[in-house]
């Protein structure tokens, strides 16, 4: 038995690290330009995906607000009641959903374009928190001239802290490690 298990953790982590080094590669891409028509068409393809996924929590009525992001990324918000569990702890299932949506979009369509799901802001709200805590190391790192690890965090995440670091002249930022383990290294110039 405790083989089995030993098994299945591995296949799930396993299946973690390729999910995360997929998103990296996507974090990467250049994003397209597209005619509105061809942009609507992304949108409704994506809300099409998550409407079939998010019918299967049985949340009563929703509705998905449709936006241009600050990196010209589509930001598709989720709201209703009692959205948490598509959230998640530390917003897992909420990543699930984007990495799914995001796979199934670009097997429809056949080109990748950068599309955001939110649930009632979460990702703006956590946005918000990294670029509050990456100012805040990069004071830290001109101030004492040491270089800074932070702590392991997905492609959106890092490329976030990346965006708001690269107009601080003080600072620049690069990431280091494999997968699950891949982190932001903060340096002084």
């Amino acid at each position: 038995m405790v083989d089995e298990e030993k098994l299945e953790q591995e296949k799930i982590e396993e299946s973690q690290k390729e999910m995360a080094e997929e998103q990296e590669a996507i974090a990467k891409r250049e994003i397209p330009q597209l005619s509105d028509e061809e942009l609507d068409n992304v949108a409704d393809t994506a809300i099409d995906y998550i409407q079939e996924i998010v019918s299967n929590f049985n949340l009563g009525e929703i509705t998905i607000n449709e936006y241009e992001g600050a990196d010209k990324e589509l930001i598709l918000d989720i709201n209703g009641n009692d959205l948490a569990i598509l959230i998640g702890k530390h917003g897992a299932t909420l990543d699930s959903i984007q990495h799914i949506v995001g796979v199934l979009s670009y097997k429809k369509l056949g080109f990748y374009y950068p599309v955001v799901i939110d649930v009632e802001g979460y990702k703006s709200r956590q946005r918000i928190k990294l670029e509050n805590l990456a100012k805040n190391l990069a004071n830290r790192v001109a101030r004492n001239k040491k270089p800074y690890s932070m702590h392991p965090m997905n492609p959106f995440k890092r490329r976030i802290v990346h965006t708001y670091l690269s107009s601080d002249d003080r600072v620049e930022t690069h990431s280091e490690g494999e997968g699950r383990n891949r982190h932001l290294v903060i340096t002084p110039k």
